[in-house]
């Protein structure tokens, strides 16, 4: 059985700020526009406010706890297993449940591909750090 006392918990605590960053930096200065865009909204129509963030870290946090989980569980202790790992969680969970979702709400490609391509890539990002810290 895994016992989450065994899991690198400052591991995990990098891997979840590195991938805040990349989401400053990904729906900011790299594809902030064009996902705006893609949601038919301007910077005007948001509201500030920190509880998406708030929200954002949480589900980040958690995403990072049950990859570091699936990797303790994996024996992945390399870098190049958490890449890898990183991008079948990445592609294999969060994008192809995107996807159907996607589809339903007809939100639109752009829109998924900002959006997925960030969780796909922080996942990647994620697993690198708790892969490469082991």
């Amino acid at each position: 059985m895994l016992d989450f006392s065994e899991l690198n918990w400052w591991a995990i605590l990098v891997a979840t700020g590195a991938a805040f960053v990349l989401g400053f930096l990904w729906y900011g200065p790299l594809f902030g526009q064009a996902w705006l865009k893609a949601l038919g909204k301007t910077e005007a129509d948001l509201q500030p406010s920190p509880t998406p963030f708030v929200i954002s870290f949480f589900t980040t946090l958690l995403s990072c706890v049950v990859l570091a989980a699936i990797m303790k569980g994996m024996a992945l202790h390399s870098l190049g297993g958490g890449l890898l790992i990183g991008g079948l969680v990445g592609v294999g969970f969060i994008a192809a449940s995107m996807a159907s979702d996607s589809a339903f709400c007809r939100s639109g490609m752009p829109l998924f591909l900002i959006q997925s391509g960030y969780r796909v890539l922080y996942s990647i990002l994620m697993g690198g750090i708790l892969g490469a810290w082991a």
